[in-house]
């Protein structure tokens, strides 16, 4: 139980980071970590806002990646 606490706080904490106007690499990061914690919607709107605020970066190919695989179940 206090293992999910943790958890949780943790990634309110990068949530809260990523949303208030950090990098594209930051939202990326946190992206993946939500994905890991198998917080899908989350990760796929950190996903979304890395492809609408940075589409000519590498890490908006990458999120598109990631976007398809969440679609797919992988």
């Amino acid at each position: 139980m206090r293992k999910r606490a943790v958890l949780a706080l943790v990634s309110s904490v990068l949530a809260l980071a990523a949303c208030s106007g950090k990098g594209a690499q930051e939202l990326y990061d946190t992206a993946r970590f939500e994905e890991k914690q198998h917080n899908l919607e989350h990760a796929t709107k950190l996903y979304e806002e890395i492809v609408a605020k940075h589409p000519q970066s590498e890490l908006a190919a990458r999120a598109k990646e990631r976007l398809e695989a969440i679609k797919a179940g992988n």
